[in-house]
């Protein structure tokens, strides 16, 4: 297996406990993270080499992952596997796919790439790659078998593991935050690319809305490993009272927020899930940002208003991505209580849609691929 970033740790470790449930005597090997490794995941490389996001980003790390992923391909050809699992890292993961797939070995691909939302052109690759998609959402498979690419939907796993009505007093207490004052949840990402662009619009957008609000609670989950960097860059920035920075716990503090300024990717789905308003901001590199723009396809970037297919909410992308249009959309969403009890209905939807056992059925598409 193969994941290459937080969210992929999340979801090839919740795939690992149904492949145990059906073989307990599988093993996996490759690249994982912290959650996959606490499953007996042999972890051969961390996922963080790999969390790398952005054309001119990805340039910078380019050697450092083709080495990898030619070290991994001569390891997994010298004692092939029963199956190799890309999970999600589709740049990465589908060039390594195609040569174990002509290898003879079976290959499966988990998530599979917004073809839908960027860069159509890559059925084509998918095609050569891929002997199974297994696919988070119901109208992809459909999608992909009209291009001859056996699909299978298994919902998200994440829609299994997120309470329908979160407990957002148990979460407050969890955190230590007060239970009558508003929460406003901070996650400018996991990638340190995406720190080092998003954390000073977020906390230059909070130390607005304080301004405005000064009872107003913020609280930042953090990546273990970037906790420092962001404390740096929030002491940089001149400070902002009433912070908690924790290390990880993303859902707690999700659950316990009434709103989140949020960076877009996986993540707002998760926010969507917990049917919390939201703000969804991104910004790269400028060259990076001019290449991606050119290839969208939906007017949408953030996953919960391609899957409502609609501006559901409200998204501040690249030059829009300003501190004071951050605040002013983040408040909006505490003033208006008719606008989230709307906006919640439409993600409890959402959720119902996404909900199925996801690691049943996933195993059960295993098991086609290693009979065939």
């Amino acid at each position: 297996m193969v994941a290459g970033e937080v969210s992929g740790d999340l979801l090839a470790s919740l795939l690992i406990q149904g492949l145990r449930e059906r073989w307990p005597q599988a093993q996996g090997h490759g690249i994982g993270g912290p959650r996959m490794s606490a499953l007996g995941f042999d972890a051969w490389w961390p996922h963080e080499r790999l969390a790398v996001r952005g054309y001119v980003e990805v340039l910078r790390h380019y050697r450092g992952i083709v080495a990898i992923r030619a070290q991994l391909q001569e390891r997994l050809l010298a004692a092939p596997p029963e199956v190799f699992i890309g999970v999600d890292a589709p740049d990465f993961n589908l060039a390594l796919e195609a040569q174990l797939k002509s290898a003879g070995i079976p290959t499966v691909h988990f998530v599979c790439p917004s073809i839908w939302a960027w860069r159509p052109e890559r059925i084509e690759k998918i095609r050569r790659s891929v002997d199974h998609m297994l696919c988070l959402f119901p109208f992809e498979p459909e999608l992909l078998e009209r291009a001859g690419i056996d699909a299978t939907y298994v919902g998200h796993p994440l829609a299994s593991t997120i309470a329908m009505h979160p407990d957002r007093h148990a979460a407050r207490a969890q955190l230590g935050l007060d239970q009558d004052r508003p929460v406003v949840a901070l996650l400018p990402g996991s990638r340190r690319s995406e720190i080092e662009h998003m954390t000073p619009r977020f906390i230059r957008a909070a130390q607005r809305m304080q301004q405005r609000q000064p009872h107003l609670q913020f609280v930042l989950p953090a990546v273990p490993g970037l906790m420092g960097a962001i404390e740096s860059m929030v002491r940089d920035l001149g400070g902002l009272p009433g912070l908690q920075i924790v290390a990880g716990q993303s859902h707690a503090v999700l659950a316990a927020c009434d709103v989140t300024l949020i960076a877009s990717g996986t993540a707002t789905l998760e926010a969507a899930l917990f049917k919390r308003p939201m703000v969804i901001a991104y910004h790269m590199n400028w060259l990076s940002w001019q290449i991606m723009k050119r290839q969208k396809l939906q007017p949408w970037v953030g996953l919960p208003n391609i899957l409502c297919q609609d501006f559901a909410v409200p998204e501040f992308l690249q030059e829009d991505c300003t501190p004071e249009a951050l605040a002013q959309a983040t408040l909006a969403w505490l003033t208006r209580p008719d606008r989230v009890d709307a906006l919640q209905a439409r993600f409890e939807q959402l959720h119902l849609s996404l909900q199925r056992d996801t690691a049943q059925l996933s195993t059960h598409a295993l098991e086609k691929v290693l009979a065939a």
